[in-house]
């Protein structure tokens, strides 16, 4: 099998490849895969070069990535990842930035960035990312790409480096929506129903209201072409002080599962992710009990407003992708109301797919449908039911 062509920065080991000669529902698909799943043979580097140094090489092979296989898909490398997958815009320090080949001026996104790289400028037929506080579904949303963070759980992430394991998943990147349903009923080993009729969608009131009035206005009015829908509301809860509350929960998951290894290699930590670190080492116990008791009672307010018939209909991020040029200040005001949505479904460990709907000034941007736990096979479904232009 023949390396591919890469240069958009998309891929970091070319030498991880399997070809697979089965036939089956992926066959003759190439797939990328981030660098944070096993491959046996072949190392798994993390975003970071010490970390590479520092482990051995993998001798088995993630259950997921090994049911691709087995139904017929080849992987052709392992892509490039924010380090230690703790970032959200694609700017390894080590490593570079991918293009957006969408947007060549504009980030890629991450921490799942050369997935997303390599899925934007059609280097493979589909790429494999993680997702813990947006890594698929923002840069899903940078690159146009149709993008899934599944129910939390559902899919094991054994053989992988891990963040956050409350809030870890796998998810997929494609630009056809029927690829994506097709490959998650290989990774779930389960067939979807036959969506007939759009689902009963509500529009998340305060998840409209953080975002540009223009914005706003098209999203809604792109989304419109499937129906009118009426809104629903969080009431007296608020969206911020919802991601503040992610923020304590991951980041003490984050330090205590990384933490140790990152106090021994500091010298191999980039000044930004060694500051997040930091402020994750930082937060009291005082914080971190809050943010426990808070964790069920906003999840009970969106399982209220989701039933296994519902689908919540908000946008996946802030805006279109930064800039390359953008400055810390920009990118962190950004960041800000960026959790503000995603982490709605990081908490509710609820499916969530991105769907690539249109442009604006001159970007990819799009929206997101999240389902009940558990109900990711509809959802994709639903996804492919929309794609096809049904209303």
């Amino acid at each position: 099998m023949n390396n591919i062509k890469d240069e958009v920065g998309a891929f970091i080991n070319q030498n991880c490849q399997i070809h697979s000669h089965v036939s089956g529902p992926l066959s003759n698909l190439r797939f990328g895969l981030k660098d944070i799943f096993d491959v046996q043979g072949f190392p798994t580097g993390f975003g970071n070069p010490t970390w590479l140094k520092t482990h051995p090489i993998a001798t088995k092979t993630n259950s997921a990535v090994q049911r691709l296989i087995d139904a017929g898909a080849s992987l052709v490398g392992k892509t490039h990842c924010d380090e230690l997958t703790y970032n959200l815009f694609g700017n390894n320090y080590h490593y570079g930035t991918p293009t957006n080949s969408a947007s060549p001026l504009r980030m890629t996104g991450g921490s799942s960035n050369g997935s997303a790289a390599a899925m934007s400028a059609d280097l493979v037929d589909f790429a494999i990312g993680s997702d813990t506080g947006g890594s698929v579904r923002a840069p899903a949303s940078f690159c146009g790409l149709h993008g899934i963070r599944p129910t939390h759980g559902r899919i094991p992430l054994d053989n992988s480096c891990g963040l956050a394991p409350s809030f870890d998943t796998l998810g997929w990147f494609t630009k056809d929506a029927s690829l994506l349903r097709i490959i998650g009923e290989v990774i779930f080993g389960e067939v979807s129903k036959k969506i007939t009729q759009v689902p009963r969608f509500v529009y998340l009131k305060e998840a409209f209201e953080v975002i540009h009035p223009d914005l706003r206005k098209l999203l809604k009015s792109t989304f419109s072409q499937f129906g009118q829908f009426h809104e629903v509301s969080i009431g007296n809860e608020s969206l911020s002080e919802w991601a503040d509350q992610f923020r304590v929960l991951q980041g003490s998951q984050i330090w205590h599962n990384l933490g140790p290894w990152v106090t021994e290699h500091l010298d191999g930590i980039s000044p930004s992710v060694k500051a997040r670190f930091e402020i994750a080492k930082k937060l009291s116990e005082e914080q971190i009990n809050f943010a426990k008791a808070r964790w069920p009672q906003i999840t009970k307010v969106v399982y209220d407003l989701l039933t296994p018939e519902t689908v919540l209909v908000l946008p996946t991020v802030a805006g279109i992708a930064p800039l390359l040029t953008a400055d810390l200040a920009e990118l962190e005001a950004y960041r800000k109301v960026c959790f503000q949505l995603l982490s709605i479904s990081g908490l509710c460990g609820t499916p969530q797919i991105h769907l690539p709907l249109m442009q604006y000034e001159g970007a990819p941007i799009g929206i997101s449908i999240i389902g009940a736990k558990n109900t990711d096979l509809d959802l994709l479904a639903t996804a492919e039911f929309l794609s096809l232009g049904h209303s």
